[in-house]
């Protein structure tokens, strides 16, 4: 684990990008964050299976999106690079393939040089920005995509950091109003359902554990809540569903629901 600090980096709150990769079983996290990932354990003791399920869901997004012909992506709230990025999977099927990454975190940005490692054929990039700045991040993104031709728009695991519905809904409008008909929108987002196998009030207390231990603010919605982040695609099937149960790989067992739902809309053409 890492304990010694980059220049930059507040150790002395927990982050939720430094969070999910403890869950994940990685590296770049500090004390701070494994006593916040732990104390949401006892809440959640299924948190971590969830963080991988939601990791498993984005290669089978990219996958999908490949074989309709996407081959450039927008991944917005990159968080820290772990196995199977989004160029990684991409350029794996289709090495043209070329896919801007963004996120503001100084811990996401020292990583950076591990997110542009391109196929030849391709590209790969990284903004420092903030994804409300949807006007420069759009702006930057078109140094290296082609805003004519379809592009993936990726919102995994950080529209629950824009706690306002209102806000989160125009932050979705404005990037989608840039995008040619044919472009997706993928979203992954931390919900509060409570189903069979899920508790929604254990996740709002999980919620609350992180915020009041000065973590990153966040917001689990509800399934009817991150559908309406949607507005203005065609959601595809199986509609939004926890991310464990979006087109899941062949088994014969039924995949366990996990609180972290997720959802693939497509831009349909201007009537």
């Amino acid at each position: 684990m890492t304990d010694n600090p980059r220049p930059g980096i507040d150790t002395s709150v927990p982050h939720s990008a430094r969070i999910w990769d403890y869950w994940l079983g990685g590296k770049d996290n500090y004390p701070v964050d494994r006593e916040a990932g732990d104390a949401v354990l006892r809440i959640l003791p299924g948190i971590a299976v969830s963080a991988k399920q939601d990791r498993a869901f984005l290669g089978r997004a990219v996958r999908f999106l490949v074989s309709q012909g996407i081959r450039q992506f927008l991944d917005l709230g990159t968080g820290l690079p772990t196995v199977d990025n989004t160029h990684e999977v991409a350029q794996r099927v289709a090495p043209d393939s070329r896919i801007v990454y963004v996120d503001n975190d100084p811990l996401v940005l020292a990583h950076a040089r591990a997110l542009l490692t391109s196929s030849d054929q391709g590209a790969c990039d990284y903004i420092e920005a903030d994804i409300r700045d949807t006007r420069a991040v759009l702006s930057e993104a078109a140094r290296t995509l082609d805003f004519d031709r379809p592009i993936a728009l990726m919102l995994l695991g950080v529209l629950n950091h824009v706690l306002d519905d209102d806000e989160a809904q125009r932050l979705v409008a404005d990037l989608l109003s840039a995008l040619a008909p044919g472009s997706h929108l993928v979203i992954s987002h931390t919900c509060d359902a409570t189903t069979e196998e899920l508790d929604g009030e254990a996740m709002r207390r999980a919620v609350r554990e992180v915020m009041e231990r000065g973590g990153t603010p966040i917001r689990a919605r509800s399934p009817e809540e991150i559908e309406a982040l949607f507005a203005g695609t065609r959601l595809l099937e199986p509609g939004v569903v926890s991310c464990s149960r979006w087109r899941p790989d062949p088994s014969p067992w039924r995949e366990p629901e996990v609180p972290h739902f997720s959802g693939v809309g497509v831009v349909p053409e201007a009537p």
